[in-house]
């Protein structure tokens, strides 16, 4: 019964987490870092709505099993949307802009290693999505399964044998 209630729970969790992700694209200064932490309690937040989901009696492990799922769930969600937004911000953004968000000792580093930044520039817009994309879907899964499983670990202990009702 573990999978049903983590498919459940992560389907709803999937909407929180899209929401979430899409709020910290809009660019308003702090949104961002609000929105990061944010995210983070709604997979435990998702894996106490998986624990919630079990039948009865539920045991720490049915609820990080069902958590998990869930969190796995939103988080390949997430992830997936993040890869995106990536991909088309680097898809929008010329050299010239890149180089014009970097520090300027960034690219004066780059200019004593003998690096010229234009090329620097142009690698990140390609394979450097990729790779940022990657790497946030990545996280997002982790992070999904592993808060996920905690909260509903968590839940499942604590109200082991409270039936639900509606």
């Amino acid at each position: 019964m573990s999978g049903k209630a983590g498919l459940k729970a992560g389907l709803i969790g999937a909407a929180v987490i899209l929401v979430l992700t899409l709020l910290g694209q809009i660019r308003i200064q702090g949104l961002n870092c609000v929105c990061c932490p944010v995210t983070l309690l709604a997979y435990t937040g998702i894996g106490v709505l998986a624990g919630f989901f079990l039948t009865p009696p539920r045991t720490a492990g049915g609820g990080a099993g069902a958590g998990a799922i869930a969190g796995l769930l939103s988080g390949a969600l997430g992830g997936l949307v993040w890869v995106i937004v990536i991909l088309i911000q680097m898809r929008t953004m010329s050299a010239a802009d890149i180089l014009s968000v970097m520090p300027p000792e960034t690219l004066r580093q780059l200019q004593e290693a003998g690096i010229d930044p234009q090329v620097f520039a142009l690698l990140s817009g390609t394979g450097g999505a990729a790779l940022a994309g990657g790497m946030c879907c990545l996280t997002s899964l982790a992070s999904g399964a592993g808060l996920g499983a905690i909260g509903g670990a968590v839940f499942a202990a604590l109200k082991s044998d409270q039936a639900i009702t509606n």
